[in-house]
C-alpha cells in the first residue's frame, strides 16, 4: 500500500523478453532442427514466462518424439542451438555433448584492449566454477568445489579500444564464458553489455537500445555429427555486432 499511486517499473520477472522477436530456423529435417536464438530469449520456459525456444519449437513440431532440448544458451546470449525431434536423435546428440565432440565457437566483444592487458593474442583459461549460492544466478570461481571449466580464446581485432574474440568452450558450465572473460585470473575484461559480471546494468526498453546495450556474446558456429546420417555438419550464423 505504501507504493500506491507511485509510478514503478514493471516486474522484470513477469515481462516476456522475447515478445515480438522471431525464432529463425536455419536447418531442419526429420531428426533435428537448428535455430538462431535471439538475445534476451529464453532457451527453456522460466518460472513465470513460458515463451522460449522449447515452447516455440514444440508448437511448430507437435508430433516430435524427442525432448527437443539437448543443450542451452543463456537468455542474454544469441546464436545457434540444435534441437532433437526424435528419441534416437536426442540420445545421440546428448552423448555427443557428454563426449565433448560437438565443437562450438562464440564471438564476443570485451570492454577493453586485451593486448594492453595480456600482450598475447590467444590462450587458454582453466578456472573451476560453481554457483554463487548467496547471489543467484551468478557463478564464481572455486578451486575447492568448482567443476572443471576450460575455454580457449583468440583475438580477432581491436576496435575503438575494445577486443573482439573467438571463444571456444571445451566444457559447458553455466556462464562459463562470461566468468572466464571477467575474472582477474581469466582475461580480466568483462564481455561488453554484461549486466552480471561487467559494468553494464542498463536494461533498455527500446529495441535499438537493447541491441546497443546487449550482451555481446554470440554462438556463431556449431559442428556436430548428424545423429542419423553420421555426416559431420557445420552451421554458422554471423553475429550482428
Amino acid at each position: 500500500h505504501m507504493l500506491e499511486g507511485m509510478a514503478i517499473d514493471d516486474n522484470p520477472l513477469l515481462v516476456n523478453p522475447a515478445e515480438g522477436k522471431t525464432l529463425d530456423i536455419i536447418y531442419q529435417d526429420d531428426a533435428i532442427v537448428v535455430v538462431n536464438k535471439p538475445n534476451e530469449f529464453l532457451s527453456v520456459p522460466g518460472k513465470n514466462i513460458e515463451d522460449s525456444v522449447y515452447s516455440r519449437i514444440k508448437q511448430q513440431f507437435p508430433r516430435a518424439t524427442g525432448s527437443y532440448i539437448v543443450h542451452r544458451l543463456d537468455m542474454s546470449t544469441s546464436g545457434l542451438m540444435v534441437l532433437a525431434l526424435t528419441k534416437r536423435a536426442q540420445k545421440n546428440l546428448q552423448q555427443q555433448f557428454i563426449n565433448r565432440t560437438i565443437k562450438k565457437r562464440y564471438v564476443a566483444v570485451l570492454e577493453g584492449d586485451i593486448g594492453k592487458a595480456l600482450r598475447v593474442n590467444k590462450g587458454e583459461i582453466n578456472l573451476p566454477l560453481r554457483g554463487d549460492f548467496e547471489d543467484k544466478p551468478k557463478q564464481l570461481v572455486c578451486f575447492e568445489q568448482g567443476k572443471p571449466s576450460k575455454t580457449t580464446w583468440e583475438v580477432i581485432d581491436i576496435i575503438d579500444g575494445k577486443s573482439k574474440l573467438y571463444l571456444y568452450p571445451e566444457t559447458g558450465r553455466t556462464h562459463q564464458l562470461r566468468v572466464h572473460c571477467a575474472h582477474p585470473l581469466g582475461l580480466n575484461l568483462p564481455i561488453l553489455g554484461d549486466d552480471l559480471y561487467g559494468s553494464n546494468n542498463y536494461y533498455g526498453r527500446n529495441e535499438s537500445d537493447n541491441q546497443k546495450n546487449r550482451l555481446h556474446l554470440h554462438a556463431e558456429m556449431l559442428t556436430l555429427r548428424h545423429p542419423i546420417t553420421k555426416e559431420v555438419v557445420t552451421f554458422q550464423i554471423d553475429a550482428t555486432f
